[in-house]
């Protein structure tokens, strides 16, 4: 394909087989990237997002720190910028907005640096080693090359290592070679009534990955919307083999998803691989996230994530196990704008975790309330205002 067709199809979202699909896509509404860092041997996890926007006054970002400490800092920041190779991101000062004390996020495949206030930082080299393996097709199988889908999503960072300093709160934590797990979702403005995720690492063998995302995906082409619903579930074994179901034809993966409860079972029906997914986690332990209304330029609340989840997974080929392994620092989350609104009013408005509420320590962060919604102003990074629950980037493919 020449040059100027292919900047217009990737502008629809899609992507061709064997291309990078790292890369950010000019035209698309949402560019969002993710990274999740397990410290097994001290049980806490943190994770770190942005989402660059195309907003009705030029582009800014979606970004947040959290942590299994409780710790929350969400924030929407004018100016963004995504790579057009590789992965990159940043959003207010590292993207050339605000002065020397403004909030900052930069993201890559080797750095991670954010400023969300004088006490949430985070500086971090990161060492992937074990990225996506080489394939046609990435974490969206094969409707990475459908335009124009609501969502599209991509695992690139299975495992690798993170090494720095992270400060949250009251608390610093000292990282050496803590496992980090990286992916990126884009697409169109607009979300599903539902969507879910998980990701594990900190399982007995530490070369082992889980990683699934699932919802009702979307496309509007020749004059027809197309809708389906779709869960992709990634495996790496620990001896390093990669397994990816969800293609409804050929590996289908049924997901079964409430309100504390993750149950997917998935069959690979061509090389008879089966893979058996149980997660759960409390509701009121998890952390009340924000999604971007891309056009309106601001944020709202979208989304319930659990830090520290249980997980257990069964991989077996033909009827015989292959591995078996039970995390419990498991990321889970159960996305939808009605859900989560309705959880931040049941809370009065409060996006922590219920266990963080209230309690501070020098061991635990200071709980730290939301200033993600609204619009993103350079003065107010970092600020801490309760949101209300009447206003308001997650994943799914």
């Amino acid at each position: 394909m020449s040059p100027a067709p292919l900047r217009r199809y990737r502008a629809t979202g899609a992507d061709l087989p064997w291309t990078d699909l790292r890369r950010s896509h000019p035209g698309v509404a949402m560019e969002g990237y993710f990274w999740r860092v397990t410290d097994a041997p001290t049980g806490r996890v943190l994770i770190a997002l942005i989402g660059v926007n195309r907003g009705p006054d030029g582009p800014w970002a979606t970004v947040g720190l959290a942590s299994s400490d409780g710790f929350l800092r969400t924030d929407g920041l004018p100016g963004a910028w995504a790579a057009p190779h590789g992965v990159g991101a940043a959003g207010g000062r590292a993207a050339g907005v605000g002065g020397a004390d403004a909030a900052t996020f930069r993201g890559s495949d080797r750095h991670l640096h954010a400023r969300l206030g004088a006490d949430a930082g985070v500086d971090l080299v990161l060492q992937p080693l074990a990225p996506w393996p080489r394939r046609p097709f990435g974490g969206s199988s094969v409707f990475q090359s459908v335009p124009r889908l609501n969502q599209y999503w991509h695992p690139w960072l299975l495992c690798g290592r993170a090494t720095g300093t992270v400060r949250l709160g009251s608390a610093t934590w000292h990282l050496d070679g803590a496992q980090v797990y990286a992916e990126k979702n884009w697409g169109a403005e607009g979300f599903p009534d539902a969507w879910w995720w998980g990701q594990a690492h900190g399982f007995a063998e530490p070369g082992a990955t889980v990683a699934f995302a699932g919802g009702q995906v979307h496309a509007r082409a020749l004059g027809m919307t197309l809708r389906t619903e779709v869960t992709a579930l990634v495996v790496r074994l620990p001896d390093g083999r990669v397994l990816r179901l969800g293609d409804p034809g050929t590996t289908p993966v049924r997901a079964r998803v409430g309100d504390d409860r993750w149950e997917l079972s998935g069959t690979d029906r061509v090389r008879g691989w089966g893979v058996e997914v149980s997660a759960g986690a409390r509701l009121e332990e998890a952390h009340v996230l924000p999604v971007p209304l891309p056009s309106q330029g601001r944020n709202i609340p979208g989304a319930l994530e659990h830090l520290t989840g249980t997980l257990h997974v069964e991989v077996s080929r033909r009827g015989r196990r292959v591995w078996a392994g039970t995390s419990s620092l498991a990321g889970l989350e159960h996305g939808g704008l009605r859900r989560a609104e309705a959880e931040l009013a049941r809370r009065g408005g409060e996006p922590v975790p219920a266990p963080a509420q209230g309690r501070g320590s020098p061991d635990r962060p200071d709980p730290t309330c939301v200033s993600a919604w609204g619009r993103p102003t350079a003065s107010r990074a970092g600020a801490c205002r309760r949101p209300g629950p009447s206003r308001g980037p997650s994943r799914h493919p």
